[in-house]
Parts: structure tokens; C-alpha cells; sequence
């Protein structure tokens, strides 16, 4: 990739960004399909995030991610949110257009589409989230609009479970529950999918679920952490020969979308094929 004056900048904000794989999934694409575009990442502190949007528009940078903690927050500080994120209530991309920043949010898709190339249909499934942050919500209505059964949210804090629930419950029939308790072993007899949307884990042996639990057979086991590869909760799932879906599934998938918004262009499963081989050996240099 060749840097010049014209060169447009695209970016990360969140917080930590160090893990980031996104730079070399669009920094790829962006080399692929010609685009003048560079991507870097912006660790960004919760109470510099007003100061980081405002910079996005003073220094003309012409799109970027959202991730963790700024997924909500950030929608305040938007010009416009389109429909699939303002039902959300997360974004996790922003295309400046003009100065008029608009948010988007394509972790839902991308992490359906992860278990859909699994062969799984999800019409009619039982389904429990770990968490209840901005991904908790985007995966939620996306599984919804795949027509699951029902719904349950484990997070420590009711107050963002209830607001996930409420949204559902006005637009979907699906069946929607929360709780604040440990998940135990019976939780697991009950649900076809178990997901985790939290950090927990990221670049560290923490689990989300009790690793003595022992799940039913026909689990299907996802994280959304993809650093490392095998999280200890994808260690777990797999020590009971559990089906998984990796964390680098729905980031990829997720970046595909995120690359279209920005570009026009839609990224081909031969790109897909690409990124994973550079992912597979960027955790090989670790």
C-alpha cells in the first residue's frame, strides 16, 4: 500500500484497541480493490469519546469502527443512526459523509452469517446471552429477525437486560427473559445456543460460565472474543465435544459489511478465505 498526501483515513475507537485484527482485515481490502484508504486504531478513553467524534469531523476522516466500551455512547454524539442501528440502540460503524456523521451496525449480521456457514438454522431455537452490552443487543435483533424461539440474557445488571428486552418485545414475537444469577448447569438443558458477548476473556484465561459445569451434548457454544483464538470458554465447549463458533468468524463477517458501507464494494469469499489465512498466521507469530 502506498501512502500519499490524498491518502483518507479510516479508523477503531474503543477501548483497548491494542488486540485490534481490524487493521489488517481492511488495510487488505482497502490494498485489493485500489482504495486510497488507510486504516489505523484510536485508543480511546469513555470521557475523550465526544472530543475523538468531533476530531473525526475536524480532520475529515472518512469512516470508522466502534468497539468496546463506545458502541451506545457514541450514538449521542451521531448526526443520524439508520433504522437496523437505531432499533439496536448500538453502532459499530460510522461513514462521514460531508461532515454528517451516520452510525450503522453490522455485528448482528456478521455473527449470524457466522453460525448460518455453519449449517445451523436458527428458526425456532433457544438461545441464552452472556452479557448485555451494545453486541449482546446487535446479535439479539439480528436472531430475532432469524425467527428464534426465545431469549434469555445473563448480565450482572438488569437495567441494560431490560432495555434489550423491551425493544424485542416491542418488534418481535420471539420470548425474551433475563436474569442477573450464575448460570448453572440446568440453565444449559433448556437451550440450544450459548453466546458470549463480554470481553471476558480477551488476551486472558478468564471464563464466563463455571468450567466445572458439564452442558448437554447438542450445544452450540459462540464467543465473540477472537483473541485468543481458543478463549477458555471455546476450551470448555470443546472439552465436552461441543460444536463452536470462533470469535474471528463474526469479526470478519461483521468487517465485510462495515467495508461495503465505506466503499460500495462487497468483498468476495475468496477475501474471506484470504483474511483468515493472514489471522491464522498473525496468532502463529504471537
Amino acid at each position: 500500500m502506498s501512502i500519499k498526501s490524498t491518502t483518507k483515513t479510516i479508523c477503531l475507537l474503543g477501548h483497548p484497541v491494542k488486540h485490534s485484527f481490524s487493521p489488517v482485515i481492511h488495510n487488505y481490502l482497502f490494498d485489493k480493490y485500489n482504495e486510497n484508504k488507510i486504516y489505523t486504531c484510536f485508543d480511546v478513553e469513555p470521557d475523550e469519546l465526544k472530543n475523538s467524534v468531533n476530531g473525526i469531523k475536524a480532520l475529515k476522516i472518512e469512516g470508522c469502527n466502534v468497539t468496546i466500551p463506545h458502541k451506545v455512547d457514541i450514538i449521542k454524539y451521531l448526526d443520524s443512526i439508520d433504522s437496523n442501528a437505531k432499533l439496536i440502540g448500538a453502532v459499530n460503524t460510522i461513514k462521514n459523509n460531508d461532515n454528517v456523521l451516520k452510525g450503522y451496525n453490522t455485528d448482528g449480521m456478521g455473527f449470524v452469517k457466522s453460525i448460518l456457514d455453519k449449517g445451523y438454522d436458527l428458526c425456532g431455537k433457544n438461545i441464552m446471552i452472556i452479557g448485555a452490552g451494545g453486541a449482546c443487543r446487535s446479535i439479539a435483533i439480528e436472531l430475532c429477525s432469524n425467527n428464534v424461539k426465545s431469549i434469555e440474557i445473563r448480565n450482572r445488571s438488569i437495567n441494560s437486560s431490560i432495555e434489550i428486552s423491551d425493544v424485542v418485545k416491542s418488534n418481535f414475537n420471539t420470548v425474551i427473559s433475563y436474569s442477573s444469577e450464575p448460570i448453572i448447569e440446568s440453565d444449559l438443558d433448556n437451550i440450544d445456543i450459548l453466546i458470549n458477548t463480554t470481553p471476558i476473556g480477551m488476551e486472558s484465561e478468564l471464563c464466563p460460565v463455571d468450567e466445572n459445569l458439564i452442558p448437554k451434548n447438542n450445544l452450540l457454544v459462540c464467543d465473540i472474543v477472537y483473541k485468543p483464538h481458543e478463549t477458555a470458554f471455546i476450551r470448555w465447549a470443546k472439552k465436552h465435544n461441543l460444536d463452536v463458533v470462533y470469535g474471528i468468524d463474526m469479526l470478519i463477517n461483521q468487517a465485510i459489511e462495515a467495508f461495503y458501507i465505506w466503499t460500495g464494494i462487497k468483498a468476495n469469499n475468496e477475501d474471506i478465505k484470504h483474511i483468515n489465512m493472514l489471522y491464522k498466521e498473525s496468532i502463529k507469530t504471537k
